[in-house]
């Protein structure tokens, strides 16, 4: 769907444009367009105008920041950068942006550590080095940072003894000499083993020090009460450290481990399979799923890897903060080449890749251009990030084309015309959109499109084709050839829509979703690459008239945006077409019928999906301005 503009109505918007100036009206328009886009991890949610907006609403989010659009400059994070492990486990709770919030939370707890998530190792450690017994028994809270604490407790209790965890040595005991005579004099019951197995040649104990001390000499060893069959004693090194995931060492002291950890790279000091201390970076890049390097500082590792294509920054837990990978390329078409005009539809949108305003026009068969570009709005697109693409079109004048097309000279001048143009603006391409060309023409609007193509390149830009979705059964007798035209651009975009245009007989969807997805299968049957081919979706529907006959009279485009307010107004009624699979509306007034088929969320989220299942390289929207305010935060949801 293409309406070109007459050259009255050209003439008159210049002219305003002249009166009115065109750097006021791009100054006015810019302060819409948003300029910051707020993400929840690597997830884009929503883009907004001012930095101060963007942070608002980053703060309704855990884990999110907000980045300039033009250049993904990082503004603003709540990521958090202390986190407490209690026994190598943590929670969300335990997340802290400052160092002092986690010290306060940590020293209410015990057996714990804090990592600064910018550094390796610990940044506050408070893991017990003694153990309270009474007996071969201990308590859950029987665990001391320092022997005077540990001793504290234990004049609560006879019959005690001190673990010191650093050596498993038996370090202070209260037993008096008479119990230690008894316990030596009784039923011996304490056993040695390994691997759970008893130690061959090894007696048993009766006195529980006179066992500890014996397991001492015997690595990886345990005390077993075989009276109760519990093990009250051990000496297997259960502090594992790793080296970049293979075992290299093993302690029974944590303290141990970790002065074994920190001189070799890449370490990790595990008990039963958490992790207590690390000397991994926090973050790492990958391209792909290839790890590349590991970074501490976030800044460092989002610089890195914004050097290669398809990258992410992860953390050690697996989860992306930031990326780059393959997302949708959004292309809008503005239908439209005044300023104003063009960076108001922009401003409405959220995750826009490229915009592809109105500005040039085959003006006749010599090749000369009719040219509405503006420099200062190329410029302000293209300093919020977004891709400048112009459509060039043939004003759909089938006679006019192949004059054109019979002239080679006059080709040599449109083409050097228009890519000195477009390279002087500063345009990342070009988009072709010549309809209404002769069958007859089919070779010599290759020929064309190949000599164009050249031209663009040799500047260092695209050129992106528009073609009608059509159909492999008549595709072979149009202008178009498929094949040959795809190996020469960078981009087809499939018009996926006008199944019923102004002209049909019939009434019927702008462009049914079965219809749009054989559309796309017919041209992946011509051998066009996925990573060329974009969906052309609609932004529009059009309503039919019938009269009380049922006979078709008249009809009508309706903006996307105008639908619910249109059903709102009539009581249309509504049930959903399987064939179309879009809500099929019907009403009646002043003696017509009325039906049309919606083009809602709901569709273009379909229709997105589709680009992405046949992994499309992204969606070109007829026209900007046509859609609903909201449409584009789900959009951008989804790239």
């Amino acid at each position: 769907m293409r309406k070109k503009m007459s050259a009255a109505l050209l003439l008159l918007l210049l002219c305003q444009t002249v009166m009115t100036g065109t750097v006021g009206i791009v100054e006015a328009a810019a302060t819409q367009m948003t300029k910051f886009r707020v993400f929840q991890n690597d997830q884009a949610l929503r883009e907004f105008a001012t930095q101060a907006q963007a942070i608002a609403y980053a703060k309704n989010f855990g884990y999110s920041h907000v980045e300039k659009i033009a250049d993904r400059g990082w503004v603003w994070d709540n990521f958090p950068r202390y986190v407490i492990y209690q026994n190598g486990q943590t929670n969300p709770k335990w997340a802290f942006s400052t160092y002092d919030q986690a010290l306060s939370a940590a020293k209410m707890l015990t057996n714990v550590h804090i990592r600064d998530l910018e550094n390796i190792g610990w940044a506050y450690q408070a893991y017990a080095k003694f153990k309270l017994y009474q007996g071969d028994n201990t308590k859950e809270g029987w665990s001391f940072l320092t022997l005077a604490a540990a001793k504290q407790e234990a004049k609560k209790w006879g019959n005690a003894h001190i673990i010191d965890m650093s050596t498993n040595k038996w370090v202070w005991g209260n037993l008096t000499d008479a119990q230690v005579k008894a316990q030596r004099e009784a039923r011996p019951i304490y056993q040695m083993t390994v691997d759970g197995l008893p130690v061959e040649g090894q007696p048993l104990y009766s006195f529980l020090l006179d066992a500890i001390n014996a397991s001492l000499t015997i690595a990886g060893s345990e005390v077993l009460n075989t009276a109760t069959n519990k093990v009250v004693h051990s000496n297997v090194p259960d502090y594992v450290v790793k080296q970049n995931g293979t075992i290299v060492s093993a302690s029974i002291s944590l303290n141990a481990a970790v002065e074994f950890a920190k001189k070799i790279p890449n370490a990790e000091v595990y008990f039963k399979d958490y992790v207590y201390w690390s000397g991994i970076p926090y973050l790492a890049v990958y391209q792909g799923e290839k790890k590349l390097k590991a970074f501490n500082a976030r800044s460092s590792a989002i610089a890195f890897a914004k050097a290669y294509a398809n990258s992410s920054v992860r953390t050690s837990e697996g989860r992306k903060v930031w990326s780059n990978s393959k997302a949708l390329v959004y292309l809008g078409w503005n239908g439209s080449a005044t300023s104003q005009t063009v960076l108001s539809q922009v401003a409405n949108t959220q995750g826009l890749t490229i915009d592809s305003p109105t500005w040039f026009e085959l003006a006749a068969a010599d090749g000369s251009i009719t040219d509405t570009s503006d420099q200062v709005t190329a410029s302000t697109l293209k300093k919020q990030g977004i891709k400048v693409m112009p459509l060039v079109h043939n004003q759909f004048n089938r006679k006019l084309t192949a004059a054109f097309l019979a002239n080679a000279s006059a080709q040599q001048k449109f083409i050097g015309n228009l890519a000195a143009k477009l390279s002087k603006l500063g345009a990342a391409g070009v988009n072709l959109d010549f309809e209404e060309v002769a069958g007859s023409d089919r070779k010599a609007y290759t020929t064309f499109v190949t000599s164009l193509a050249k031209a663009v390149h040799a500047k260092g830009m695209q050129l992106s084709i528009d073609l009608p979705r059509g159909s492999l059964s008549w595709n072979h007798q149009t202008a178009y050839d498929h094949v040959s035209l795809s190996a020469v651009v960078d981009t087809v975009i499939i018009m996926a829509y006008d199944e019923h245009w102004s002209g049909s007989s019939t009434p019927g969807s702008v462009a049914g979703l079965k219809w749009a997805e054989d559309g796309v299968k017919q041209f992946l049957s011509y051998g066009i690459p996925r990573s060329k081919l974009m969906l052309g979706i609609p932004f529009y529907v059009r309503e039919w008239k019938l009269d009380s006959n049922n006979k078709l009279v008249g009809n009508r485009a309706i903006f996307m945006k105008e639908v619910p307010k249109l059903i709102a107004e009539t009581n249309a009624h509504g049930v959903l077409d399987k064939e179309s699979g879009q809500m099929k509306y019907k009403y009646v007034k002043d003696g017509y019928t009325y039906l049309f088929w919606a083009e809602t969320e709901a569709t273009v989220k379909a229709r997105i999906n589709m680009a992405k299942a046949y992994d499309l390289a992204g969606v070109a929207a007829w026209r900007l301005g046509y859609e609903s305010s909201g449409l584009w935060t789900m959009m951008l949801r989804m790239k």
